[in-house]
C-alpha cells in the first residue's frame, strides 16, 4: 500500500475516531481495560464476553472501539500490580514482575511504572502504524505458517527461555519441563479425552495461567516476605523525585523499548503467540543484549527488564488485530470476541470489511492510537499514587494483597477451587524458590507446552508419522537450526564459564 493512500485512509479513520461517540467508547474501553488489568483474574476475554450483549444497542464502530480498548488497556494495567505487589494482573505481565518488583523493593517503583507506561505508548503507536501500513501483506505472510512452522517457532521460544535462567542450567530446564507437564492437565483437543485430571471435573478444562502465575509469583512472594525475620515491609518509595525517570534511566530504557516493540510486532502476527509470548521473548533478548555500564543484573531491578516486555506485549496486542481485520481469522479468544461483535451487527468478517465498511475499518485503526494516548494520560498522573501504596505498612498490606489475590483467583471461573489451586501453587513457588529456582521458565513452559504438543501432533498426522516433515519447509528448517544453535551456544558458554571458575581460583 502506498504511503499517500495509507495517510488518506488514516485521515478518514481519525475523522471517525474523533467523533464524540467514538471518543467516549475509546475512553470507556481504555479505562475499563486498565482496571481489569490491575485486577488479576478477570481478564479482557471475560470482560468482553460480559459486554457482548451491549453491542446490540451500540453503533458497530463504537462497539468495536470499546472492545478493542479493553484489550490493549489491560496490557497497560497489568504492569501496575506486577511492579508493586509481584502479582501479575495479566499473563503478559509476568516478565514485568521479575525486575519491576525488584525495583519497587529498591524504592524505584515510580520509575518502573513511568517507563512501563511510556514504553507501552511508544509500542502501541508503532503497532498501530504497522497495522495501517502493512495489514494486508503481513497477513499473507502469517497465513504461510502451518503446523510445522508453528511448532518450530514455539519450540524456539521455549528453548530461548533457557537464557532466562539464573543459576543452574539443569535446574532451569527441570523447572521448564515441570511447567510443560502441568500444562498437560486438560482435555486433549485432538482426541477429546481428559488427561491427568484425577477425576476432578474442575481440572478437565485445564489449569489457568493466571492461577499458576499468581500462585508462584504473588502468593509465594507474600509467604516468603512474611517469613523474613524482622521484615515489616520492603524499602519505601522515595519522594516525588523518584517517580520520574532520570536522563540515565531513559538512556537505558529506550533501546530496550525499541527492541521489545520489534519483537512484539513480529510475534503479534502469529496465531497463538500474542502478548504473552512476546513479553517472554523480549525479556530473553534483553538478557543477551549489552546494557549500560553499572546497571543491575537482569532479574535484580534492571529497568530494561520492565521496558522491553511492556513494549513487546503492547505492540503484539496492536498487531494481533491484523489477521482478524483483513482476513476474518481470530488469532485468539480476544479476537474471537471481536469477530462475534461484527457478526452481531450483521457484518461478515474478512477482506470485505476493508472495502465495504472503510469507516469502521479505518476508524478502529485510528482509535487504537487515540486509545493509547488516552491510556498514557490516564496512567502517568497515577504513577505517584500507585507507587505510594508501598508506603502502607506491610502488616496492613499483607491481608489486602491476600484478599486481592483470592478475589482475582475466584473470578477466573467463579469457583472456590481456583483459590485453593492458587494457594497450592503458592506453596510450590515457596519450595522451589527456597531451593534457588527461577519461576519464569515454569510459567513459559506452562504457556507454550500445549501449543507445541498440538502443532507437533498435527504435523505428524498430516505426514502420516513422518518426522522429516518437521524440517521439510525452509522456514521451519531455519527456525529448528536456530534453536539447535542456541542450545549448543548456551551449553558451550556455561561449560566454558564452569572451567574458567576453578582456574581463576587457582590463580
Amino acid at each position: 500500500m502506498e504511503v499517500g493512500t495509507a495517510l488518506a485512509h488514516l485521515a478518514l479513520g481519525l475523522q471517525v475516531a474523533l467523533s464524540w461517540q467514538n471518543l467516549a467508547a475509546a475512553l470507556a474501553g481504555a479505562t475499563l481495560g486498565t482496571l481489569i488489568g490491575v485486577l488479576p483474574g478477570l481478564g479482557p476475554v471475560a470482560t468482553m464476553a460480559m459486554l457482548l450483549p451491549s453491542v446490540y444497542a451500540m453503533d458497530a464502530t463504537a462497539a468495536l472501539i470499546m472492545l478493542a480498548g479493553i484489550f490493549y488497556g489491560a496490557q497497560y494495567g497489568g504492569s501496575t500490580t506486577s511492579v508493586l505487589l509481584n502479582v501479575p494482573g495479566e499473563a503478559s505481565s509476568v516478565m514485568t514482575a521479575v525486575d519491576g518488583h525488584a525495583m519497587a523493593r529498591q524504592g524505584r517503583a515510580g520509575v518502573a511504572l513511568a517507563v512501563a507506561a511510556l514504553g507501552s505508548f511508544v509500542a502501541g503507536t508503532v503497532g498501530t502504524a504497522v497495522v495501517a501500513l502493512l495489514a494486508a501483506p503481513l497477513s499473507a505472510v502469517a497465513l504461510t505458517f502451518g503446523p510445522r512452522e508453528n511448532f518450530a517457532l514455539l519450540l524456539f521460544g521455549l528453548v530461548s527461555s533457557v537464557v532466562l535462567v539464573r543459576g543452574s542450567l539443569l535446574k532451569g530446564l527441570g523447572i521448564m519441563l515441570l511447567g510443560m507437564l502441568l500444562g498437560q492437565v486438560n482435555t486433549d483437543r485432538i482426541s477429546g479425552v481428559a488427561r491427568y485430571s484425577m477425576g476432578w471435573v474442575e481440572l478437565t478444562d485445564g489449569i489457568g495461567v493466571v492461577v499458576v502465575a499468581m500462585g508462584v509469583f504473588g502468593i509465594a512472594e507474600l509467604v516468603l516476605s512474611v517469613g523474613h525475620a524482622g521484615s515489616t515491609r520492603p524499602p519505601s518509595v522515595h519522594p516525588a523525585a523518584a517517580v520520574w525517570p532520570t536522563r540515565q534511566d531513559w538512556a537505558q530504557a529506550w533501546p530496550a523499548v525499541l527492541r521489545g516493540t520489534m519483537v512484539g510486532t513480529l510475534l503479534g502476527l502469529k496465531p497463538g503467540s500474542g502478548p504473552v509470548m512476546a513479553s517472554f521473548m523480549a525479556y530473553a533478548l534483553e538478557k543477551k543484549c549489552a546494557g549500560v555500564r553499572g546497571e543491575p543484573a537482569m532479574g535484580n531491578g534492571n529497568l530494561r527488564g520492565v521496558a522491553a516486555p511492556e513494549a513487546a506485549n503492547n505492540a503484539a496486542a496492536q498487531v494481533s488485530f491484523i489477521p482478524m481485520l483483513t482476513l476474518g481469522i481470530p488469532t485468539g479468544p480476544v479476537m474471537a470476541m471481536l469477530v462475534a461483535a461484527l457478526m452481531i451487527k450483521g457484518i461478515a468478517p474478512g477482506p470485505q470489511v476493508m472495502t465495504g465498511n472503510p469507516e469502521l475499518f479505518w476508524g478502529l485503526i485510528a482509535s487504537m492510537w487515540v486509545g493509547n494516548l488516552m491510556l498514557l494520560v490516564l496512567n502517568l498522573p497515577l504513577v505517584g499514587l500507585w507507587a505510594s501504596l508501598l508506603r502502607v505498612p506491610y502488616r496492613l498490606l499483607y491481608p489486602a494483597i491476600l484478599a486481592f489475590s483470592s478475589i482475582g483467583l475466584y473470578s477466573v471461573n467463579n469457583m472456590g477451587f481456583e483459590v485453593v489451586l492458587g494457594a497450592l501453587f503458592g506453596l510450590l513457588g515457596v519450595v522451589l524458590r527456597r531451593l534457588g529456582n527461577d519461576m519464569a521458565p515454569l510459567v513459559l513452559g506452562f504457556v507454550l507446552g500445549v501449543p507445541i504438543e498440538e502443532n507437533l501432533r498435527r504435523s505428524l498426522l498430516l505426514s502420516h508419522g513422518d518426522w522429516s516433515t518437521l524440517w521439510s519447509r525452509p522456514l521451519a528448517a531455519i527456525l529448528l537450526v536456530t534453536t539447535l544453535a542456541l542450545v549448543v551456544g548456551v551449553a558451550w558458554s556455561r561449560a566454558r564459564g564452569a572451567r574458567a571458575g576453578p582456574q581463576a581460583r587457582r590463580h
